[in-house]
């Protein structure tokens, strides 16, 4: 089968010296991606392509042969896109320097829909998770989809939170989406699940490219780019989600935050964009209102009935809320022995009236 002018951006795309800026130079100053891949190395200088870099090319495109490339791909179900295709994300087009190709696993379209990035803190408290179990999914129910980089943490379970809801969600990578560089590994299954259930996982990178560290400041961009906003839902001062949200900012998209904590070290990177003028996030309308997406707001019942429960099961319940209380306290509130507790809240998790946090502490849900 005949090579077409893509298959050689795709050989491009192999080589890892060649970012968004060189293969604009190169697009720039070539009439094709062909004529650029099989050029001598003095015309790719004359490109503007540094000559110690245009020497390594001329050196390893010896083995970056298309029609393998092509067949390896097929062999991994990975696809490509690249930015002068219909099928490219209309809103990663508007960024400064968008990928030229694109690799993917599943259905990455997503033109014409509403897209959030979701972005968080690795090491996220039990409030990070409780703000994304009560976003997500009405979000979901009024199909958002969301964007998001896989990490441990937030990431994770904001893409988590959407697959169970039934939701479409895209994950965005810093390594290649084959099984041997996709990181980190554990989330191996969960990009699966994201695949099975209608969303795509994507990543600038070969298959082959491990987790540089370099690497993901790229791949950040990209989530923003792919979203008309981006939630931040805990960092630290130093988090990669706040670079996510400053490329949003250059790009003039919407930046949002979930206020959290001012003791906690966790909420200072969403404390300080709300600051700096990031849009507060209370609740999923917040953010359903930036899409243009109005709901009938029910006001919260202020109080709980809880006639149904037995009277060791409503003196354990009247004194649980949102806000993990652990056992020993709960001891102290309702004076009933300790046995007792522990058995009243086995029943209570039966009957889906509280969460067992971790730690000896219980939620009201």
């Amino acid at each position: 089968m005949q090579n077409t002018d893509k298959d050689f951006l795709v050989a491009f795309s192999y080589f890892r010296k060649f970012g968004p800026v060189a293969l604009k130079k190169i697009k720039n100053y070539f009439p094709s991606w062909s004529a650029a891949f099989n050029a001598p190395t003095q015309e790719i200088i004359n490109a503007g392509i540094e000559e110690k870099i245009a020497l390594e090319f001329s050196q390893a495109k010896i083995n970056l042969i298309p029609e393998k490339i092509k067949e390896d791909l097929a062999q991994e179900n990975i696809k490509t896109v690249s930015i002068e295709e219909d099928e490219y994300p209309e809103l990663l087009k508007e960024i400064f320097y968008p990928p030229f190709l694109l690799f993917y696993k599943g259905d990455l379209q997503i033109n014409g829909k509403k897209t959030l990035a979701v972005v968080g803190a690795r090491k996220c408290t039990y409030y990070g998770q409780q703000a994304i179990e009560k976003l997500i999914p009405p979000l979901v129910k009024n199909k958002i989809i969301i964007a998001s980089g896989l990490a441990i943490g937030i990431d994770s379970l904001a893409q988590m939170e959407t697959v169970k809801a039934g939701g479409r969600t895209i994950a965005v990578l810093g390594t290649g989406i084959d099984k041997n560089s996709l990181y980190p590994a554990q989330n191996f299954r969960l990009a699966e699940e994201i695949i099975a259930k209608g969303g795509a996982v994507v990543s600038e990178f070969p298959p082959g490219t491990p987790p540089l560290r370099q690497n993901f400041p790229q791949r950040n961009r990209i989530i923003a780019g792919l979203a008309r906003a981006t939630l931040v839902v805990e960092a630290n001062q130093k988090s990669g989600s706040l670079i996510t949200a400053r490329f949003a900012l250059e790009e003039g998209r919407e930046v949002m935050a979930v206020p959290g904590n001012i003791f906690s070290p966790a909420s200072e990177g969403p404390n300080a964009l709300i600051k700096s003028g990031a849009k507060p996030i209370f609740t999923a309308d917040d953010i359903l209102e930036s899409f243009g997406v109005f709901t009938e707001k029910i006001a919260e019942e202020t109080s709980k009935d809880f006639s149904q429960f037995n009277i060791n099961e409503r003196k354990i319940l009247k004194h649980l809320s949102c806000e993990p209380t652990l056992l020993d306290e709960l001891a102290h509130l309702t004076k009933l022995d300790m046995k007792i507790i522990n058995s009243t809240l086995t029943i209570l998790e039966i009957k889906k009236a509280v969460k067992n946090v971790g730690g000896g502490n219980y939620i009201l849900i």
